[in-house]
């Protein structure tokens, strides 16, 4: 075999095994409901800020300390802590 023929193989091994390697952390959407049933696991649901609850978010005690309910498209809701600041236009975002 030719010197360039192994490094174009060794190549393809490589980027095979970075495919594999991202591929694992590819993941569906799911619903609150289902995103229950996988505790301890990281899930992502695509929900709405539920308006009619409050958002407790003090900035000045406690900056990295967001709690919120989020209400799914199945109308499911749930309480959500976020332990980070609070997103700019946090308040007007279509889906969080």
């Amino acid at each position: 075999m030719k010197k360039t023929h192994i490094i174009i193989l060794a190549g393809i091994a490589i980027l095979i095994v970075a495919l594999l390697t991202y591929a694992v952390d590819f993941s569906t959407y799911d619903s609150i409901a289902s995103a229950r049933n996988k505790q301890g696991k990281f899930v992502h649901i695509i929900a709405k800020l539920d308006t009619k609850q409050p958002v407790d978010y003090d900035p000045i005690n406690n900056p990295n300390f967001l709690s919120f309910t989020a209400v799914d498209s199945l109308g499911n809701s749930t309480k959500v802590v976020y332990h980070n600041s609070k997103p700019t236009d946090f308040e007007k975002s279509e889906r969080i």
